[in-house]
């Protein structure tokens, strides 16, 4: 239990205290105190009624520009678009570089056609057929055909037909064109042995024949050191 002693001590500063505040009510207020920490944000409230449209803008209002945007971000690639019609034609480029060399051709191989061939007989030959001339001096192209006495004409052209006849006795030769006379040559014996020519240039197409005949004045012979000759070549090609 508290003794009386100290209970009088303590009512005694109870009191003094008490006069010491009411002494000094009217003094000046202390410093403000430390900001407390601040407080979350509240919850959105909620959303409000529309408001009343607002007065339509003037002509003049809709005429001024605002300021320009910042340019937004690349989309994404679309699709093609449909093909459009034909630009006009561009200027005519400069001149290439030169190209390679190319491989050798045969183009001169290819418009070649040539025969010389020989009678390789003493007898005379068989009238109104073709002479047969058996022995080849030149024939590369195979265009004359030994076995039938005929030419036929591979590239058209214009050729030239020539012959050289040994003669025994009279002679007269023609030049045949599928059948058609271009021209004769006719010589009468007036030695033991001599010799007779004749030449023409003809214009052929593909496929058309050229041979020799001979009609009853047939002494054509074709023996050693008296040769009788068929030649054909061509001059220019079509």
């Amino acid at each position: 239990m508290m003794s009386l002693s100290t209970g009088l001590i303590l009512m005694t500063l109870v009191t003094l205290v008490g006069s010491e505040v009411s002494s000094h009510s009217c003094a000046t207020p202390g410093l403000p105190g430390i900001p407390g920490i601040p407080g979350k944000d509240g919850r959105d409230g909620r959303r409000g009624e529309i408001g009343e449209p607002g007065i339509p803008a003037s002509a003049q209002d809709t005429e001024m520009k605002g300021e320009k945007g910042r340019k937004g971000a690349q989309g994404p690639v679309g699709k093609n678009g449909p093909k459009g019609p034909p630009g006009p034609e561009g200027e005519r480029g400069g001149v290439g570089p030169r190209g390679e060399s190319g491989t050798p051709g045969n183009h001169k191989r290819q418009h070649q056609s040539a025969f010389t061939v020989a009678r390789m007989t003493a007898e005379n030959p068989a009238k109104n057929s073709p002479i047969i001339f058996s022995r080849e001096i030149t024939n590369d192209h195979k265009h004359y055909d030994k076995t039938t006495g005929k030419f036929t004409c591979v590239i058209p052209g214009l050729y030239y037909f020539t012959y050289h006849a040994s003669q025994s006795a009279n002679l007269c030769v023609s030049l045949m064109v599928d059948d058609e006379k271009k021209a004769s040559f006719c010589d009468h014996m007036s030695n033991r042995i001599q010799v007779t020519s004749g030449g023409i240039m003809v214009p052929l197409s593909k496929g058309q024949g050229v041979w020799l005949v001979v009609n009853d004045y047939n002494g054509m012979i074709g023996i050693k050191d008296n040769d009788s000759v068929f030649s054909g070549f061509l001059i220019f090609p079509d």
